[in-house]
């Protein structure tokens, strides 16, 4: 009975000791810092690209890519790229990424829809994509007896068939990006007039 109270009492004093030894060295682990780039999601923003208006593309795009700046969050504690810990209040920029940018050749959106919608049953938007065969196809057969001509207009609507050179179309509201409304506490302290 003593030999098996003794095996007990080793065998949880070794569970202690393991777990103890296994709580310091994940604290250890936990203090170690990443690099900036090894942030998580939630732990910086990427701020959004300038957008030319023309060809909708960012305008820092060199070779279908483009750098953005990333913020990261108020209070994260980061390793700079020239290897110094730094703590960020939320404004620094602290690193850069790449996005793709989008390969636009100057197809308009609303021109191709428009075509596609009154002169389809001539073919007009299948030339205007860059598909000649198909316009003249569509041409010779008066928009395959209107079923064509509904058919291409329901893919171009969607999207679905694009230019033939395989870019995307430049579409108006593409520039315009939704911002998150912020409360501060001049709108929080600011009575709403009732209409």
């Amino acid at each position: 009975m003593a030999l098996r109270r003794l095996l007990c009492l080793r065998s949880g004093t070794l569970f202690l000791l393991v777990f103890c030894l296994y709580s310091h060295l994940r604290l250890l682990l936990a203090e170690q810092v990443d690099t900036c780039e090894q942030l998580r999601l939630g732990q910086y923003k990427c701020n959004d690209p300038k957008i030319d208006d023309v060809t909708q593309e960012p305008e820092t795009c060199r070779d279908s890519t483009a750098w953005v700046e990333c913020v990261p969050a108020p209070n994260v504690t980061c390793r700079l790229p020239n290897g110094t810990e730094f703590r960020f209040s939320g404004i620094e920029v602290g690193f850069n990424r790449t996005i793709s940018c989008r390969n636009v050749s100057g197809y308009s959106y609303k021109v191709a829809v428009a075509l596609s919608l009154f002169l389809g049953w001539l073919g007009a938007d299948r030339f205007y994509l860059g598909y000649p065969a198909l316009g003249l196809l569509k041409f010779c057969t008066v928009g395959f007896c209107g079923i064509g001509t509904l058919i291409d207009f329901i893919l171009i609507a969607m999207q679905i068939v694009g230019p033939a050179d395989g870019s995307n179309y430049i579409v108006d509201y593409y520039g315009a990006r939704l911002t998150r409304l912020s409360i501060t506490n001049e709108t929080y302290k600011k009575p709403h007039l009732p209409s």
